[in-house]
């Protein structure tokens, strides 16, 4: 487990998986928390019963239909599967809950522990604004809200077209800085870059974490850009 290193009140309660701890097997050893990669539904299930056990979670987390898009919900009220791309809550004992392998998860809360979020930002959802969807869902000043990013594919692995940088660049012209040009014509994107460039812009300036290479690390993470076929961590959050 990697634990969020953050200044987050007492009552904030977040996590990430890694690969390690569960029944799946390979490709998707060991602990694959997604039901849609091709696992075995029935390692799926043991691995996330493994997982609410190992943290004594209030409740099963909201899983959502990940779309890489930037629609946002409250998970208190979120129908199993809503076609989300991030979830919040202020209700005790709601855990939000993005998957990742590679895509970047960020986790959000206030600083005085009343609201909590969880996005899952790929280069599409970034690109398509979930960060700024989920600052808007959580209807507080962003001045009060804490941002952690978790495990995503690192800069020096993450290539992209030309068409990917333009997606970021024609939005705000800072973030020509977040990418690399290589021999070869394509680009080296750095996703930890461009999320705090976004989150900065929404005045959210209190962001941790980062630095965590999902692509360069097979014992710890799944890697989809690496794998093609894996499974994928879980990045939950709740209030205690």
């Amino acid at each position: 487990m990697i634990y969020p290193d953050w200044p987050a009140p007492g009552a904030v309660r977040a996590v990430t998986t890694t690969r390690q701890g569960g029944v799946s097997e390979t490709p998707f050893d060991a602990l694959n928390l997604a039901d849609h990669v091709g696992d075995r539904p029935e390692s799926v299930q043991q691995n996330r019963a493994w997982l609410r056990r190992r943290l004594s979670l209030p409740a099963e987390p909201v899983w959502l239909q990940q779309v890489h898009g930037s629609s946002v919900v409250a998970c208190d009220g979120a129908a199993p599967r809503s076609p989300a791309d991030a979830g919040y809550t202020d209700r005790r004992g709601v855990v939000c809950a993005v998957l990742t392998a590679d895509c970047l998860p960020v986790l959000f809360c206030d600083r005085q522990g009343t609201r909590v979020a969880a996005a899952h930002a790929g280069w599409r959802g970034l690109a398509g604004g979930v960060l700024e969807s989920t600052v808007a869902a959580l209807a507080l000043p962003p001045g009060q809200l804490l941002a952690w990013l978790g495990p995503a594919i690192g800069p020096q692995a993450f290539e992209v077209g030309a068409e990917v940088r333009s997606a970021f660049v024609e939005q705000h012209a800072a973030a020509g800085e977040a990418f690399a040009l290589q021999a070869n014509g394509r680009w080296l994107a750095d996703l930890y870059r461009l999320a705090r460039l976004r989150l900065r812009a929404l005045g959210v300036n209190a962001v941790y974490g980062g630095g965590l290479c999902t692509f360069s690390d097979r014992k710890r993470f799944y890697s989809y850009r690496r794998d093609q076929v894996t499974g994928r961590m879980a990045t939950l959050i709740w209030l205690d």
